[in-house]
């Protein structure tokens, strides 16, 4: 009788299933691998620049799901407007915050060079989500204030669209 084969499988090593958290970073990561793959001319991670991150966040905004109302929309600043207008679906601040803190944390995971030169923590891209931000807060009229350590929402500086 052939044991080898029923001990072979039971060698094996079962992991843990992954957090949320860490399903969504190796997801980030890979489709940000695909994009340097399908950029042209082709990009490797060493040769990733922050403008190359901006790109790449220009280009997710065709998959966005918030409607971000231009200036001249009569539902400018508005965060319930009472019906449809032409104004562009784009991903929202939010997502893209988080995004890059995943792509950041994946980028030191996989062998990134010194902290320093992470592409997804370069200066251009935390100007771009500070104005991304600010853009769609007053675009919305919603409120990106961070909440206190007990849980209550800051009002000062509560942008409402005016």
């Amino acid at each position: 009788m052939n044991t080898s084969s029923s001990s072979s499988s039971s060698a094996t090593p079962h992991l843990p299933p992954l957090s949320r958290y860490e399903s969504q970073k190796l997801r980030d990561w890979n489709t940000f691998g695909q994009y340097l793959r399908n950029h042209r001319p082709p990009l490797t991670l060493t040769r990733c620049s922050g403008a190359h991150v901006l790109e790449f966040l220009r280009y997710l905004d065709q998959f966005g799901k918030t409607k971000i109302h231009s200036i001249t929309c009569p539902f400018f600043g508005q965060p319930n407007p009472p019906g449809p207008c032409p104004c562009p679906l784009k991903q929202a601040w939010g997502s893209l915050d988080a995004l890059i803190g995943r792509l950041r944390a994946a980028y030191d995971e996989h062998g990134g060079a010194a902290p320093e030169t992470n592409p997804f923590a370069a200066r251009a891209v935390r100007l771009y989500l500070r104005q991304v931000r600010e853009i769609q807060s007053k675009a919305r009229g919603v409120c990106y204030d961070k909440k206190k350590k007990n849980g209550s929402k800051q009002q000062p500086g509560c942008v409402s669209g005016n």
